[in-house]
């Protein structure tokens, strides 16, 4: 017996494609890669004066889970001004994943990870119920397996998603 969600939504996620993140963002410009090397981010490219983020993804995903609003917008007053704070945790259970092709079968890993993006929750018929504002967007910032303790198998995945914080001219 693996249990199940008790409230499920659908969260729509976009993982990060490190492959693609990594691959030259400039062609012929001083870039060789969409990561900076000393820092492992990903580098925002200045785009006739418009700032993006050399980040790619992969196409957005719907994943059944539970959702546990730790705080969304709050507001957060800086020197500078103000600026919100979201976090959400979403629950989702291991067999969706496994149904899904989302867990690696040689490691047993989620493919849920670190850096993956938060696009919107939606109710169980595909309604939205909430789309994530980007910039500054939810980003996956702890992915963890939880419950071992029922049968011999681990049935939920916790992922933490916090909002990134600002950097300088609003970069991504």
């Amino acid at each position: 017996m693996r249990g199940r969600l008790i409230n499920p939504f659908l969260a729509e996620i976009a993982r990060l494609d490190t492959t693609a993140t990594a691959a030259d963002p400039d062609a012929t410009g001083p870039l060789v890669s969409g990561y900076d090397p000393d820092f492992k981010e990903t580098v925002v490219l200045d785009d006739a004066g418009a700032r993006r983020d050399a980040r790619q993804e992969m196409p957005p995903m719907l994943v059944p889970c539970q959702v546990e609003v730790g705080a969304f917008e709050a507001l957060q007053q800086l020197a500078t001004g103000t600026s919100p704070n979201s976090r959400v945790v979403l629950v989702f259970h291991f067999q969706d994943l496994e149904r899904m092709g989302l867990v690696d079968a040689a490691s047993g890993d989620a493919l849920i990870r670190v850096n993956d993006r938060l696009v919107a929750i939606h109710d169980v018929a595909g309604n939205l119920v909430q789309r994530v504002r980007t910039p500054p967007g939810l980003y996956a910032t702890e992915v963890a397996p939880q419950s071992f303790g029922l049968g011999s198998a681990r049935n939920l995945l916790l992922v933490t998603f916090d909002e990134r914080e600002l950097g300088p001219r609003g970069a991504a």
